[in-house]
């Protein structure tokens, strides 16, 4: 208990400094441009709620923090709320993915999607594997990374309209064989399901998964599905050549870590062209050192600035 109790003040104290800070280090950036500080500050606003898991009060509580953002920056939300049953207990775990949209009245659109539940424990700690793991890089770092996206999408110019899926559920795992990617799944089969019937639904050109992305020594590189599938790589090229064109060096150009993530449904399910964004190679997946002070602003700015450049050169 007293190690949780210190990581929360840790983050509190974080979040308490940065929102203090955050007028003066904002107002040396230019207008309409991504910031790694303001992305910074929601991060450590959402490690300081605790752990999130899948139904859970700390999901409950940043569902309504989501939303409001949202809601307030000019954002359409909308809830898919679906049901599964855990596998310890059988009882019924109410899970809630999120979809905001930009400029509805697009028809030809894109989706940015993350997962914003935390693991229920940090089952790779070599210490303390059901500890209290907070989930900063590997959950709440791409809804950050959204979060400052949000004012920045609501001025886009062109033809195209842009949707943030916030996915529940990616990893409510407890043992070996718990399945993953719970509320991607059911995004994707009521996404097929609707564009089979020709139902109101908007077509997506194509998707991007932000996961892990706040890595202090960021580096991420192609992910091995996304640059291999034919669907999905030339989408792999456009986002790592405006990397390139803009010298953010966290971007690798070569495929290296083969990663089940919330795009394979997507891909395979939805039929979405979708690319996972991620740098697999953080020490403190799933442990208890997945934590504010292992993460940085620069690298939040790094994932952000190249999404939305990716986003305005989009025709």
């Amino acid at each position: 208990m007293r190690v949780r109790v210190e990581m929360l003040r840790r983050a509190v104290a974080w979040a308490g400094c940065l929102g203090a800070a955050i007028g003066s280090a904002c107002a040396a950036e230019g207008p309409g441009e991504f910031s790694g500080t303001r992305a910074f500050t929601h991060l450590a606003a959402l490690a300081a709620l605790g752990p999130r898991p899948s139904g859970s009060a700390g999901m409950e509580r940043q569902r309504e923090i989501v939303v409001a953002h949202f809601q307030a920056a000019g954002g359409r939300v909308s809830r898919q709320a679906f049901q599964i049953r855990d596998r310890r207990t059988g009882q019924p775990v109410r899970m809630e993915n999120l979809v905001v949209e930009w400029h509805p009245g697009r028809s030809d659109r894109v989706l940015l999607g993350a997962h914003y539940d935390t693991r229920p424990f940090p089952d790779r700690d070599p210490v303390d594997p059901r500890g209290t793991f907070l989930g900063v890089n590997d959950g709440a770092s791409g809804v950050a990374v959204l979060m400052e996206l949000a004012s920045l999408v609501r001025d886009l110019p062109g033809e195209v309209g842009v949707d943030f899926v916030l996915f529940d559920a990616e990893e409510y795992v407890f043992a070996p064989r718990d399945p993953y990617f719970l509320g991607s799944t059911f995004f994707a089969r009521q996404y097929a399901a609707a564009r089979q019937a020709d139902g109101p639904t908007p077509r997506y050109r194509c998707g991007l998964i932000l996961d892990m992305v706040a890595d202090r020594d960021l580096e991420i590189f192609q992910e091995q599905h996304s640059a291999s599938w034919p669907d999905t790589r030339p989408v792999v090229d456009e986002v790592w050549g405006v990397a390139a064109r803009m010298g953010v060096r966290q971007f690798v150009p070569r495929p290296k870590h083969a990663v089940e993530d919330d795009h394979v449904p997507l891909r395979t399910i939805g039929r979405i062209p979708t690319c996972d964004v991620i740098d697999f190679d953080y020490p403190h997946w799933h442990t208890t050192h997945d934590t504010l002070e292992q993460c940085s602003a620069e690298s939040l700015e790094a994932v952000g600035s190249v999404v939305l450049q990716w986003l305005r050169e989009m025709k």
